[in-house]
């Protein structure tokens, strides 16, 4: 078996830990699933926003401190849980900021402690937390790496949150965007860019060199 386990973004690196036969299980059935059998398993959902999401985050935020120490140049919440008022789904995302001439060290880390590393580019490495072979866990998570100052989710978060009327029109489009391409979440994310894009251009020329 090759040291690395990968299959629709899932990934593991092999190691001597007592989990790794557990997590391998897991990264195979994943694997040897096709894109529609993982969007149903792994649909997107939404709930009312809930003030326990903030203390969800915190508790995973502490958890990825120990691991990571001072690599973690900045760690936020960000994405819909970290945005009042609106309808989201419970996946809380985080964002960490790095000098990406860590990202190897960073990237051995989080995949020797049950993270799976979904995706990877020269920008960008994400992993999620929570995501079995029986569906979504009690609390889920992505975690976005990134290069510090790369750091747009924090303006879109920061804008949304000062501007109810847009927040609630972004609460909008998600709605309609899910009821349009459900189960793809391709086309889901694709039709929020536009969107998003505005909003971070607005919010830089309001908050200019907030982050």
């Amino acid at each position: 078996m090759k040291n690395i386990i990968v299959k629709f973004g899932f990934q593991l690196r092999k190691n001597n830990n007592t989990n790794y036969n557990l997590k391998v299980r897991c990264a195979m059935k994943l694997k040897c699933m096709t894109l529609d059998e993982l969007w149903n398993l792994f649909p997107i959902t939404f709930v009312d926003a809930n003030a326990n999401f903030k203390n969800i985050y915190i508790e995973e935020e502490q958890n990825l401190k120990f691991l990571l120490g001072n690599y973690i140049e900045r760690i936020s919440h960000i994405g819909s849980t970290s945005i009042e008022n609106i309808k989201t789904k419970p996946i809380i995302d985080i964002l960490i900021e790095i000098n990406f001439n860590n990202k190897i060290i960073v990237k051995d880390i989080l995949l020797n402690n049950n993270y799976l590393l979904m995706n990877e580019n020269t920008s960008k490495i994400s992993f999620n937390k929570g995501y079995t072979i029986n569906g979504y866990a009690d609390k889920v998570f992505h975690i976005h790496i990134k290069k510090y100052g790369d750091c747009d989710e924090l303006y879109f978060r920061d804008y949304l949150n000062d501007n109810l009327d847009k927040s609630k029109e972004y609460e909008k489009l998600k709605l309609e965007l899910y009821n349009k391409f459900k189960p793809n979440r391709d086309l889901y994310t694709d039709g929020k860019t536009k969107f998003v894009n505005e909003i971070v251009e607005k919010a830089k020329e309001i908050y200019k060199d907030r982050y």
